[in-house]
């Protein structure tokens, strides 16, 4: 049974070269393998964090970028608001204005046409006069049969037309 029992069997030197073995081997897996994965593992959650740290940036910049986008949005809204009113208010100016001076206008046309009527009316009055006397002077020149003179005229005519303002 020996040659069972040195290949079942725990030999010490055996034992204690096999852990030195593995001992040797872990410590150069630590150095050479785990070292340069684990920094490797280390750099790239790095790299995946400073994205998200980005990103989050980004977010927070888009999202002040936005709001100030909004801001001047709503400004524009309102300069436009205020635009309308101030043209709609200069428009109902301009509209009292034009309406004033059409007004003005017509009562200087009313004005001037009734000072026409005046004028016109006196002309008529003179023409009338005149036509008057001349009839006048005709039908006492067939009274009389005889010519009046400028002052006999003047004096026939005055009685006459102060007869029909009568």
């Amino acid at each position: 049974m020996e040659g069972f029992e040195s290949f079942v069997g725990i030999d010490f030197w055996t034992a204690l070269f096999t852990l030195c073995n593995m001992i040797i081997t872990f410590l150069l897996l630590k150095k050479f393998l785990f070292k340069p994965v684990r920094k490797v593992i280390d750099d790239r959650q790095n790299e995946i964090d400073e994205l998200y740290a980005k990103a989050d940036e980004s977010n927070a910049k888009a999202d002040a970028l936005k709001a100030e986008y909004e801001d001047k949005l709503q400004d524009a809204i309102d300069e436009r608001d205020n635009i309308i009113r101030e043209a709609k208010a200069r428009g109902m100016d301009k509209e009292e204005e034009i309406i004033s001076e059409a007004k003005k206008e017509a009562e200087k046309i009313v004005a001037k046409a009734q000072a026409d009527i005046v004028v016109e009316r006196e002309r008529a009055i003179k023409e009338i006069r005149n036509d008057i006397s001349e009839i006048a002077v005709s039908i006492a020149e067939k009274v009389t049969e005889k010519e009046i003179n400028a002052e006999d005229q003047e004096q026939l005519v005055s009685s006459f037309i102060e007869s029909l303002g009568n």
